[in-house]
């Protein structure tokens, strides 16, 4: 009995020696020898925990800047000088005490944190794969979820089969010939802000709420050729499985953790099932209608990957597939051009010198009556250059990352295979040393036509090959809102106005955005 006790306990030591060795390979030595290597560099950062790196420190410093008293805030609205501190202040306070570029940890991986344009540049237009998506999970498949196997978190080539499929349903002469719909969309929206405001000179509105109605009616009927009633319920749904996703980004992924039966991941598979179920529903609806006549008809999005799925398509996409890029746009469609409307009408109510410029444009370009048209949209130059540099404060996306596949040099920077690579957008639009003295302050100016930025350091929705595929469509979406709004309306900040924006998965006011709105 002694010897098979013995034997039996030899052998479970045995079979744990290597797992501990791994573990000890993992946590130890492969964070140590990486630490050394960028030391010598002269590239530091945060003290790194033994198992969770810096992640405990990475949560308070999110949770500390959420928590700033609302009155310093607003101080802070008019200059837009307290916007990086509070949006991601492990970049402000960690660039502020170890200079850029710097390196912290979430667990044993390491994210080096760089502003350099040059290097921003050289990264994201790179063709020869030293560079992989990280995806929008950053490796943690809890915060994957959001997105799926579409777009954001594909790389390699079935990223480049997909984008090949998705990116002609959003080149600018299908867009444009949108603009009839999305102007309608929107004088719906306007129409309700006038009954709203019937018997009163002024009223107040939450932006925020009225844009991400609109932009998720949009991308519901020209991307998907449904209406916002019947993808409210994806809408609604999606709003929560993001707040979990964004919160898994903020913890170390244990791998297996996402099949532990905890409450929230419980929550997260039952929000996951439900959104593949309405889409499946509505994908289905879609190939009943256009039974019949060829896929190819269709002018939107869902047709076009549907035109994919057929058998002896160039490109083919599975049913599976297009779920995944319908659960892509529907959330960044939706996200990306609502916040950018709320940011710039915010801007707009604040500075009222500029609100009055781009409305003198717009009647000038459209009359007081037209809807903006195809033909003279690009005549409403003022309007963009409003949105251009309000993508520049407050871009929907705060960060964007790559992961080097192999040890590589870039200029004097000796980065090692497995390195996240962490492009602090938000920091780099409000450098002074890249954007002047004048970085903090609202200056449409500096789009004026004829004047030109380094590439690396406007990077709203990206640069280079991977750029946002729905930029064109974001872009000319808001023009039409914005114009048709400044027709109407006239906006100011109302005082129940709190300035906190807050990164969930994008740049958002965390209480909302109230204006005071005047008919004109």
């Amino acid at each position: 009995m002694a010897a098979l006790f013995s034997f039996l306990l030899t052998t479970a030591v045995l079979a744990t020696v290597p797992c501990v060795i791994r573990l000890l390979h993992r946590f130890l030595w492969v964070p140590y020898r990486l630490q050394r290597r960028f030391t010598r560099q002269g590239i530091v950062g945060p003290p790194r925990r033994l198992l969770s790196g810096n992640a405990a420190e990475f949560r308070a410093l999110l949770a500390a800047a959420a928590a700033r008293p609302g009155a310093a805030l607003l101080a802070s609205f008019h200059h837009h000088d307290g916007v990086v501190a509070r949006v991601v202040p492990h970049y402000h306070e960690w660039s502020s005490r170890y200079g850029t570029p710097f390196v912290y940890w979430f667990g044993p991986r390491p994210r080096m944190v760089v502003s350099d344009p040059e290097i921003v540049k050289a990264v994201m237009t790179d063709s020869t794969g030293a560079f992989d998506k990280s995806g929008s999970g950053g490796g943690n498949p809890l915060a994957g979820q959001l997105f799926g196997e579409g777009l954001v978190g594909l790389s390699g080539e079935k990223w480049a089969c997909h984008r090949r499929v998705v990116a002609p349903a959003f080149n600018m002469e299908r867009v444009k010939a949108w603009i009839p719909e999305i102007a309608a969309i929107v004088s719906s929206m306007l129409d309700k802000w006038e009954v709203q405001g019937k018997n009163h000179a002024e009223f107040e509105i939450d932006i925020y709420e009225g844009f991400h109605t609109l932009s998720a009616d949009v991308i519901s009927r020209v991307a998907f050729g449904s209406s916002y009633e019947e993808g409210n319920r994806i809408f609604r749904l999606q709003q929560e499985q993001m707040e979990l996703a964004s919160l898994a980004m903020r913890t170390v992924y244990i791998p297996g953790f996402r099949f532990v039966p905890t409450k929230k991941n419980r929550r997260r598979q039952w929000l996951n099932s439900e959104i593949r179920s309405s889409l499946r529903k509505l994908i289905e609806r879609k190939l009943i209608e256009i039974n019949g006549r060829k896929c190819e008809d269709s002018k939107n999005l869902l047709g076009l990957m549907l035109t994919a799925s057929k058998a002896g398509s160039e490109f083919k996409m599975r049913i599976d597939e297009i779920i995944h890029e319908c659960k892509t746009f529907y959330f960044a469609g939706k996200e990306t051009t609502a916040n950018l409307l709320t940011w710039a009408t915010l801007l707009l109510a604040l500075h009222q010198e500029w609100q009055d410029k781009a409305r003198d444009e717009v009647l000038k370009v459209c009359g007081n009556y037209e809807h903006p048209n195809a033909e003279n949209l690009s005549n409403l130059k003022i309007v963009t250059m409003v949105l251009k540099e309000t993508l520049r404060l407050y871009p929907p996306a705060v960060f964007i990352n790559r992961t080097a596949t192999r040890d590589i040099k870039l200029g004097e920077l000796d980065i090692p295979a497995g390195t996240r690579l962490d492009f602090p957008i938000i920091g780099i639009h409000h450098d002074g040393d890249v954007w002047g003295t004048d970085a903090e302050e609202f200056n449409p100016l500096r789009f004026a036509d004829g004047k030109s930025y380094h590439l690396g350091a406007y990077l709203p929705f990206g640069i280079g090959p991977t750029i946002c595929v729905g930029q064109n469509l974001a872009m000319v979406e808001a023009k039409v809102a914005l114009a048709m709004a400044l027709q109407r309306f006239a906006f100011t900040v109302s005082s129940s106005y709190v300035h906190a924006p807050m990164l969930v998965f994008t740049l958002q006011p965390q209480y909302g955005a109230q204006v005071l709105v005047q008919k004109i």
